[in-house]
Order: structure tokens, then sequence, then C-alpha cells
């Protein structure tokens, strides 16, 4: 029985993703009805239900052809399917009337599909196929309402980084088969030893610049601020192992990932994106451009973990920041601004600040202490009590009144109880996932982004009125702006199709 399901359940999950595609493909002629969209949806849910079978009963790793299906392959295509699932659901009527309805749907199901079958190729030839036609797909798919100037300004851009950000990838992995003579992820690990220190510098370089690109971070952040021009489905859809690829990718070829001078790299660039990003979101009056802030901050701390070794965190990241965010973005018409609760000063006040800096370290050292003993608990144990703390100061610093602070000091509890068994339950799924561990400078170095951070907040909340903290706000504000060629005012061609007599979305 359970060779069988090694064989089948393989085999079923290809053959239901090419039927999905089909029906893709069927949907964009003219002649079949609009209601079919109701077929293909029923088509969509059956290759992650297929993976989450898998995930559920059996996780051997098992080669098919050039796929190789294992518990991290099994987990992205499941993550990568049920956002498109529930993106394209929410489509169904949100974009009802659209003149390219049939175009949205077949490029969100050709994502999708693309980026799954990018994850669980073996053949890293294929991977790089699959995921090209991801990059292109998503450039189409930004540019589908072609008579809007905007769309086809941002498209342009946007093809432009993945252009730069696939050469980087395609010239780390022919460097990668020339030095080793393998085309396959599951042999990496038994070639890496005998690569010259030059070439894995260089090739790991390669590779932390095309993550980089894809996850917007600094100074590549353009293409994502000027992809909020795009309809709400689409901002969405990104974040199916499109702008958390460096997570995946990294953690795909980790034994490759090993080299000190590209973790250095890569943690103080994503560090200082995180900072970047987490100013655009609290600068940005726009909620979409706010939640892409956000995202940015985010992608940069999931590259910080890749940076400390800590690859079955940043999986673990990306696929909850990945449903997360997309749910929010679908939201995102209903988002409303709240007044903030007036900040609570004096001496009570800071002590209750010096208590949550106590429970952050004690919450990181419990956490060390309990933890399964991989490489990069420490790591871990600094990031949760940091976070920790700082939360503790949010909920506690605002004059939420007694009952309030009562409440958030349950929920905080609460998350964090949840933070540790999610965490717990990652590590078993992708327990044979590398855990290599941080170096030491590299732990200094985090350590020094951390406090630096919690000094620069500091700062600004006392020098509000400062002409510095002016410039640092106006500079936010700016970078965080999208180019004009990708704003309007006022959507003139919606008025030329009105005024024509066509549709009005």
């Amino acid at each position: 029985m359970t060779d069988l399901l090694h064989t089948l359940l393989p085999i079923l999950f290809i053959a239901f993703l090419l039927l999905a595609a089909l029906s893709a493909l069927i949907f964009l002629q003219p002649c079949v009805p609009l209601s079919y969209v109701r077929v293909h949806m029923g088509l969509l849910t059956l290759p992650p239900l297929i993976s989450l079978g898998a995930l559920i009963m059996d996780r051997t790793p098992t080669i098919l052809g050039p796929f190789r299906f294992y518990s991290l392959s099994w987990l992205i295509a499941l993550f990568v399917l049920t956002i498109g699932l529930i993106v394209q659901r929410y489509s169904v009527r949100y974009l009802l009337g659209d003149r390219h309805y049939r175009g949205y749907f077949a490029f969100l199901s050709f994502i999708t599909f693309f980026d799954a079958f990018a994850w669980v190729s073996d053949d890293i030839r294929l991977m790089l196929v699959f995921w090209g036609a991801v990059l292109l797909s998503l450039t189409l798919l930004i540019r589908l309402n072609h008579t809007w100037r905007q769309a086809l300004w941002s498209s342009a851009l946007a093809g432009r980084v993945f252009s730069l950000s696939w050469l980087f990838l395609l010239v780390a992995i022919v460097w990668l088969v020339k030095e080793t003579g393998s085309w396959h992820w599951s042999q990496l690990s038994a070639h890496v030893a005998q690569l010259h220190p030059w070439s894995h510098t260089g090739m790991t370089l390669l590779l932390v610049m095309s993550v980089m690109i894809p996850a917007a971070q600094f100074p590549f952040q353009s293409w994502l601020l000027n992809s909020v021009v795009t309809p709400t489905p689409v901002s969405a859809i990104m974040h199916a192992g499109i702008v958390n690829v460096g997570g995946i990718l990294l953690t795909v070829a980790a034994p490759l990932f090993t080299n000190a001078l590209a973790q250095t790299v890569l943690l103080i660039a994503s560090g200082l994106s995180v900072l970047l990003g987490t100013g655009i979101m609290l600068v940005q009056p726009d909620y979409k451009r706010q939640l892409v802030g956000s995202t940015i901050a985010q992608m940069g701390f999931m590259l910080v973990q890749c940076a400390l070794g800590a690859f079955a965190a940043a999986i673990t990241h990306a696929v909850l920041h990945g449903l997360f965010k997309a749910t929010l973005f679908l939201q995102s018409g209903n988002a409303l601004q709240h007044a903030e609760k007036p900040e609570r000063t004096g001496l009570h006040a800071n002590l209750w600040r010096v208590l949550g800096l106590i429970l952050g370290i004690a919450a990181g050292v419990i956490y060390w202490t309990l933890s399964p003993d991989y490489g990069y608990r420490t790591a871990s144990a600094v990031i949760l009590g940091w976070s920790l703390a700082i939360a503790w100061t949010q909920l506690t610093a605002y004059d939420y009144g007694r009952l309030g602070r009562l409440i958030n000091l349950g929920v905080l509890c609460v998350a964090g109880l949840m933070f540790f068994l999610i965490h717990l339950a990652f590590y078993h799924l992708l327990n044979g996932i590398p855990s290599p561990g941080p170096s030491t400078p590299l732990v200094i170095i985090l350590l020094i982004l951390l406090i630096g951070a919690s000094l620069l907040a500091i700062w600004v909340k006392r020098q509000r009125h400062s002409k510095l903290y002016t410039w640092l706000y106006l500079w936010l504000i700016r970078i965080g702006e999208a180019h004009p060629d990708a704003m309007e005012s006022h959507p003139k061609y919606l008025t030329q199709l009105m005024s024509k007599g066509g549709p009005t979305r």
C-alpha cells in the first residue's frame, strides 16, 4: 500500500495539474460560457487536495522522472496552489464585467501551475524554465489591461527587473553545472565540497542577487511599489511563491548556500530592507502601499533567516506570511483607519516597558532551552525575545485601560504559544532540511542590527520635531511613492470607454 502511494500520489498530482491547466485554456475560448468558471474552480481544488493528502499520508522522497516529491516540495505545492485557488475564487465576482475576465483567470492559473512545477522539479533546467514562465506570466498579467498606460509602464519595469533576476539565476546555475557536472538538486550536496572557493563565492553571490530582486529588497523595491496599479487579485497572487521565492530557492539550494561572504551580504542587505520596509509602511497613507512596505520588511526578515541558516524557519515564515498577506490584500476594500491611542508616559509606563524587556529575555532563554537542538535555535531565540519585547511595548505603551491591557497580555501569551506550536510542527514536517546554524560573526551582526533598530526607534520617538526627523520622514515618503508614470490621478481610460459605451471595468 505504501509503495502504491509513493507512485500514485505524484502521478495524480501531475495529472490533475495538467487537467486544470487545460481547463484554463478552455475557459479562454469566447464560445465557452462564463458559468464554466465554476467547473474551473472545482478542477483547481484537486491538486492542492492531493498535496495535502501526500503531506498527511506519505512524505517519503519519491523521484518520478524529472520531478522530486518530498516534504518540502509537497508543502510548497500545497501553499502555492492554495493561494491560487483562494485568489481565483475571490476573482469570480470581483472581476466579473472586466473585458479581460477570461485572461485574468488564465494567467492566474498559469502562474500557480508553473510555480508548483518549478518547486517539484529535481532537474535544475526544468526548474529554471518553469520559474522563468512564472515571471513572464506575472509580467503579462500586470499589463493585461493594455489600454491603461500606467499598467504598461509597471509591466515594463517588472519585466526588466525580472529578466535581470532570471539572468543572475541562469549564470549561477550554468556555473554550478559546469563545476559539478550535475543537473539535479538531489545530487547537489554530494558535489558542493569539490567547488573551488572562488567559484563557490561567485555562485552564491549571484544566487543572492537573483532572490533579492523578486523579494523587492533594497535597492530593487521599486517594481513592487509600482505594482499596486494592478487589480487586487494580482497583488495577492504575488505572495504565492513569487515575492517569497528567496526562502524557497535558498532552502532548495541549502547545501550550496554555505559561503560566509554571501551570507553576510544577504544578512546586511535584508536587515536594512527590514528597516526600509517598516519605515515605508509607517509613513504611507495608501493602504495597498502600506501592505507593500510590510511585504518588503517581511521578505527581508525571511532572508535574514536564510542568511543565518534557519531554512525551516524561513519556509515557515514564507508560507504563513504569504497566506496572511494575500488575505490582507483581498480585504483591502474593507480597510478602515483607526485613531491612534494616546501614548502613556511617566514612571509607571517605563516600568511596563522594562518588564517587557525582561519578559523578552526570559522568553528567548526558555525557547533556547526547550527547543529541539537544531543549528539556528540561538538566532531564533534572539529574534523571538526581541519580537516579544517590541510587541509587549506596543501593547502596553498606549492607553487601552486596565481591562484592555489584560486582554492584550492574554493575546500576546496565546500568540507566543501558537508561535512555538506552529514552529515545532513545521520543524517536524521539514525535518530533512539542513540547518547548519549561523556562525558567530553572523550572530554578532544580527545583534548589532537588532540593537541599532531599537535605538533608531527610540530616537525617532524623541526627535519628532527635529529637522533630521523631518528629512527622514520625507525621504521615506518619496522612496515609498510609485513612479509618476505608474500613477494617474484620474483613470482617463475609463472616461474614454464610457464615452464609447464600453464596459467600465
